[in-house]
């Protein structure tokens, strides 16, 4: 299990589209990949469950990916949200 904190630089936080674009990206991959916000782990695979943790411009999450291929997910996801998931 690899893990790593990352602060969200979208303007508008994780809204439909660039929540979409993360859980695209995760998809990709067959580690379980979830992060942790406030009290709460999100699944980043469902995009409903990427909304409903409701993080805004400038949150700090903690990203973890747990699996064969968790480091080149950790690292692949970590660069798509420090460029801004496409915004």
């Amino acid at each position: 299990m690899v893990s790593q904190k990352v602060v969200i630089k979208n303007p508008t936080g994780l809204h439909l589209r660039p929540a979409g674009i993360l859980c695209k990206e995760a998809m990709q991959f067959k580690s379980l990949i979830t992060f942790s916000f406030r009290e709460n782990t999100a699944n980043a695979k469902s995009v409903l469950s990427v909304l409903g943790a409701c993080v805004k411009c400038g949150d700090e999450i903690v990203m973890t990916c747990e699996g064969e291929d968790e480091e080149e997910a950790l690292r692949a996801l970590i660069g798509a949200i420090e460029s801004g998931l496409g915004e």
